[in-house]
């Protein structure tokens, strides 16, 4: 399945770090952007979660919630946010139930292998629970700031 701009965001109701846990009904009249990495602590998803940190307070000036997916536990999660000291949640899908309703859950290839991974992805959600934007194959460098771009549309 591959979720476009114009459709119904699939609900979501994960735990989070921390022991917390987010829903997608209860961010209901706030945008929000959800974006999918592959892995805590790597190389790449560290730099997009630090970019994404870092332009945390105009999102929230615009008043955008920001949730990072993965399907790490939450007790990876916990050590990456304290670790880089990140801003918003990061919610933990095990069972990848949610990175395939996103249509992020792909086919990859690395050295002639190929497996099943999360596509790097992200979804702008207006507060009406829509995707209005949705980003797939990121490229990290200069993604935040497109996606604040479009988030400060939907303010």
């Amino acid at each position: 399945m591959t979720l476009e701009a114009g459709q119904k965001a699939p609900e979501f109701d994960l735990p989070t770090d921390r022991g917390g846990r987010v829903r997608l009904a209860d961010l209901k009249g706030r945008p929000l952007v959800l974006y999918f990495y592959p892995k805590d602590d790597t190389p790449g998803c560290t730099k997009e979660a630090i970019d994404f940190a870092g332009a945390h307070p105009e999102f929230a000036a615009a008043g955008v919630a920001i949730v990072g997916v993965s399907k790490d536990s939450v007790a990876s999660h916990d050590s990456f946010k304290a670790k880089h000291e990140l801003p918003f949640a990061l919610a933990s899908d095990e069972s990848g139930a949610v990175v395939e309703a996103y249509g992020s859950w792909v086919e990859k290839s690395m050295h002639g292998r190929t497996y099943m991974g999360i596509e790097r992805s992200t979804f702008l959600i207006d507060g009406q629970g829509m995707v209005r934007q949705v980003w797939r194959k990121v490229q990290v460098p200069g993604h935040v700031d497109a996606v604040l771009a479009a988030a400060r549309s939907l303010a």
